[in-house]
This record gives C-alpha cells, structure tokens and sequence, in this order.
C-alpha cells in the first residue's frame, strides 16, 4: 500500500511517466482514494503545463549582479575557483 510520503517521494517520476507500470497504478490507486494527494497532484501538473507554456525572460543585469553577489556572500568563493562566480557565470 502506498502512503502520502511514498507518493511524494515518486510524484516527479510518476508526473513525468518514467515509474513502472505497477508502482504507476499503485500510485494512481493512491490519489483516487487521497484528496489531498490528488490535489497536490493535479497542482503540480497544472503548474508545470503553465510554466511550460511561458517564453523564458531575460533576467535584468543589475538582478543578476546583485544575485550572484548575494550568493557569493552567503556561500563564500568556492576552493576551486581561481575567479569569483560573477566571472564564471559572465563566461557562458
């Protein structure tokens, strides 16, 4: 029997379709019985089917900078870097 946390943990394989088919209609049993995981379910797919539909914006050179900057001081410059991240990411 699948509980919630066991459909959690397979929600991303499940939504992409790649479990296999008897773990898929373990799952599928699950969310028919589980209103909550139904929704979470059905959420989650609507969710990605609009973000899938949506061009990708430019993220703003100042956001960027001021992004890498943030990160850089929360995470500090990695051992193997011999150029702070800015750098790196402006290589690309």
């Amino acid at each position: 029997m699948v509980t919630c946390k066991d459909f959690l943990r397979e929600l991303a394989d499940f939504l992409d379709e790649s479990v296999d088919p008897a773990l898929r209609q373990e799952l599928e049993s699950h969310i028919s019985q589980c209103p909550n995981c139904w929704v979470i379910c059905d959420t989650t797919k609507k969710t990605i089917q609009v973000y899938k539909g949506m061009e990708p914006e430019p993220l703003p050179d100042e956001v960027h900078t001021k992004l890498i900057q943030i990160i850089e001081k929360r995470c500090g410059p990695h051992e193997s870097q011999a150029k702070p991240l800015s750098e790196h990411v402006s290589d690309s």
